[in-house]
């Protein structure tokens, strides 16, 4: 038997080569595929399959809806280890397919489970319909309804017109834009607004990050500090070593000087002093660590944060409100809005869709296009 990110690549170029035709005869099973990989709410069902349809051709002898060690069973295996994230997100990775970075087994609906995914069973996870569908399809394969290789690499099709049709969705978007350098018609403060909109927008949580960075990419080369790479979405500070999301150095050097942490609830006490510690163990000295929060900020924990000073021997520690720094930062650089508007739009539609899903993508560029319509009114 081929290995298994073998056995994936050719799966991929099967389904890219026959996109227009379906490799599922049967219309229901066609339909069920079809709705868990386009599930935009949710993304582990698409992982799911991927991960135990390469275990079933790959060990035929094991049972697709087995794939938890926990099971016990001879027959069962270890979905998340051998195969989800061993090879079937580095194979997403390589070819941008819409799936999450996370593995399917540490979502909630498939975290805790011990017994085979066969109905019927219920998953007590959003959208219901995804679960159920996901195990009906893995039954469908033990059934002999349906062939692990069909499953693949209808999977994979499926995965494949989706990410094209995004793409010209994007594209048709950024098409109907009109704003060139050449003429900004947006102002400082329409520019507050519509990044103000975006951040009101479901699952936005990633939003604060991109708003910081687009702001010292903007003005970069007249601040004299520069902004380092940006970490994953989900990666945690102990794995990349870093001391908040957002980090500036001065340019030409690899010092950080300061550091942004963002949150999408109200700062506390206990954030701060975990930010001090994370301070004190680190191997160079920082001038300021800064919060930035999209809700209320608390007068006594702003307190608590300056008080802070002397105490570390000179590090500012602050809070800010994520659209009071953006507007300070717009009309500070006002002839640089455009700059910011570009590196904020790059940005969001350059992070993976699970960081910022498609939909919000979408939403950044159409409420740029309204915005930039009643502004030329």
């Amino acid at each position: 038997m081929a290995a298994p990110d073998t056995i994936l690549e050719n799966a991929f170029r099967r389904a890219r080569n026959q996109l227009e035709n379906p490799q599922v005869e049967n219309t229901e099973i066609l339909e069920r595929i079809e709705y868990v990989a386009r599930c935009l709410s949710n993304r582990a069902g698409v992982r799911m399959l991927i991960t135990c349809a390469l275990a079933k051709i790959h060990r035929p002898e094991v049972d697709i809806r087995k794939p938890y060690t926990e099971i016990g069973s001879k027959d069962s295996f270890s979905g998340r280890n051998d195969y989800d994230e061993a090879y079937v997100w580095p194979f997403c990775q390589k070819h941008n397919l819409p799936v999450n970075a996370t593995t399917a087994f540490l979502t909630p609906g498939f975290r805790t489970i011990n017994v085979p995914l066969a109905p019927p069973l219920v998953i007590s996870g959003r959208p219901k319909r995804m679960y159920a569908e996901t195990i009906q399809l893995l039954d469908d394969v033990y059934q002999g309804r349906i062939s692990a290789e069909e499953l693949l690499v209808e999977t994979l099709r499926q995965l494949i017109l989706l990410q094209r049709q995004q793409e010209d969705r994007l594209q048709q978007l950024l098409n109907e834009l009109k704003t060139s350098k050449d003429s900004v018609s947006l102002s400082s403060e329409d520019i507050v607004h519509l990044v103000e909109q975006h951040l009101n927008s479901p699952k936005s949580s990633r939003l604060p990050v991109l708003v910081v960075a687009a702001a010292y990419r903007a003005v970069s080369d007249r601040l004299g500090e520069t902004i380092q790479p940006l970490y994953a979405h989900n990666a945690a500070d102990l794995q990349t070593g870093s001391l908040g999301y957002v980090e500036i150095t001065l340019v030409n050097e690899n010092h950080v000087v300061t550091s942004y942490e963002m949150k999408a609830k109200e700062v506390t006490v206990e954030d701060i002093d975990l930010a001090v510690r994370k301070v004190a163990s680190a191997k160079n000295r920082i001038d300021n660590y800064i919060f930035i929060t999209t809700k209320a900020i608390d007068k006594d924990v702003l307190e608590y944060a300056r008080s802070l000073y002397q105490e570390t021997g000179g590090i500012e520690f602050a809070i800010l409100d994520c659209i009071g720094f953006l507007r300070h930062f717009l009309h500070l650089f006002h002839r640089h809005r455009f700059e910011f508007l570009e590196a904020y739009q790059e940005l969001v539609l350059q992070e993976p869709d699970s960081a910022v899903s498609q939909p919000l993508k979408e939403v950044f560029l159409s409420l740029r296009r309204a915005a930039e319509l009643d502004n030329s009114i």
